[in-house]
């Protein structure tokens, strides 16, 4: 088409119409609209077939997966192979979906959760808990517990390996975290409560911190402040806010830390994605 108006009226003139702001308004218009347009049948999609009001899960596309172990290989000094390694094994644990499943179908959550199982990017998560073999996890911020299981199942490869380790989440709602359950407790436990007086009160050394709490900028950066204290000398903060804030970048430049940035790209779901901050030395 843009080579038949050309042979028609010449490219000077189709210059000068581009220049004018009327003419040129709808075709603008048309051109970023195809950016968006396909997100409101996913939408309608997700609106029938979905339970979910918050957390959304989804897959990752296979591209993101590695773009995610790169990412991770990066902050734990590995190879992608060796992280996509480990994604996989998360993805094929079949024991710990059908446990998931189960305990999804028989919770008062169940009326808005899916049944099904993805991780996103907690992927990445669990994939750094198998390579740094952590001694202490922390995790603000529960939920269902979704981020909880599956870190406890890294826990337990760890721990048949011969590197124990233990989880501690933090939440103020006293049903949190219910899928955190069976084999799974063994390895870790919720601490009901304000984070920060959790966190304050936190003795051990502490290798992983997650932040997925109250996700404003200030109570961000106050955990942050909490917790660099109490890190081991390997110790990573990771924020599951980094997509909304650059607090824990900041802080990183303040602080003489690395950090690095993962976006995620969801499989045919409207949400555009949340991403990782990593914090390491």
């Amino acid at each position: 088409m843009r080579k038949l108006l050309i042979q028609l009226f010449g490219l000077d003139l189709l210059y000068k119409v581009r220049k004018s702001p009327v003419v040129n308004f709808l075709p603008r218009i048309r051109q970023a609209s195809r950016s968006y347009n396909y997100r409101y049948g996913q939408i309608l999609r997700w609106g029938v077939t979905s339970r979910e009001d918050t957390n959304f899960t989804y897959e990752l596309t296979e591209d993101n997966i590695l773009y995610l172990a790169h990412t991770v290989a990066v902050v734990a000094n590995v190879k992608p192979e060796t992280v996509l390694t480990y994604i996989r094994e998360a993805q094929t644990d079949d024991v710990l979906r059908q446990y998931i499943l189960e305990k999804t179908k028989t919770s008062s959550y169940r009326r808005v959760a899916d049944l099904r199982v993805e991780f996103g990017r907690r992927l990445g998560w669990y994939a750094l808990v198998r390579i740094r073999k952590p001694g202490v996890v922390i995790e603000t911020g529960v939920d269902k517990g979704l981020g909880a299981v599956l870190l406890c199942s890294a826990l337990l490869r760890n721990r048949a390996e011969g590197k124990p380790g233990r989880y501690y989440g933090t939440d103020i709602a006293p049903k949190a975290g219910y899928l955190l359950d069976g084999q799974y407790r063994e390895v870790g436990q919720v601490l009901y409560g304000d984070s920060l007086t959790s966190l304050k009160a936190f003795s051990d050394p502490i290798d992983l911190f997650i932040n997925d709490s109250d996700h404003s900028s200030q109570y961000e950066h106050d955990e942050y402040r909490v917790v660099l204290p109490k890190l081991s000398p390997t110790g990573i903060l990771l924020s599951d806010n980094a997509h909304e804030t650059g607090v824990l970048s900041r802080l990183s430049l303040e602080v003489g830390r690395k950090f690095v940035y993962y976006q995620e790209v969801p499989k045919e779901h409207w949400y555009p994605g949340a991403g990782i901050g990593f914090s390491y030395s």
